[in-house]
């Protein structure tokens, strides 16, 4: 077994869906590891390495981030936001998952930057498919 180099953040804060993307990664055969946050203010946290994520050994910068729209704290999309106007950060590929199909929603996401918007499956057999 390899050890990962391209780390992954998941910004979510349902524990399903953690446990159902975890799994549709380990039966994709994706090892990189998955670090997860649960809100939009631990998530900008541990992208400006502050507070508790300061270890860039133990939270490392991410090669994909996956976030979730609806968030406690800070939304997806403020998430977002700051991500942009970061100029270290701000190349790092976002991927929104989400189940809003609300078209302000995918405007606004595409408008600050997103490079990917998907709806989260409803079924797990959808989602290892997805």
């Amino acid at each position: 077994m390899t050890l990962s180099v391209y780390e992954i953040l998941l910004v979510e804060d349902d524990s399903n869906d953690i446990l159902f993307i975890q799994r549709a990664f380990r039966q994709a055969n994706i090892r990189n590891s998955i670090h997860i946050v649960r809100n939009g203010d631990d998530a900008v946290a541990y992208l400006a390495g502050e507070g508790k994520y300061t270890s860039r050994e133990t939270y490392p910068l991410p090669l994909l981030i996956l976030l979730d729209l609806k968030l406690p704290c800070r939304s997806g999309l403020e998430v977002l936001e700051w991500l942009k106007e970061q100029p270290i950060l701000k190349r790092i590929p976002v991927v929104i998952l989400t189940s809003s199909k609300e078209s302000i929603d995918v405007n606004h996401a595409y408008d600050l930057g997103v490079n990917c918007y998907l709806l989260k499956p409803v079924r797990f057999d959808a989602l290892i498919k997805w």
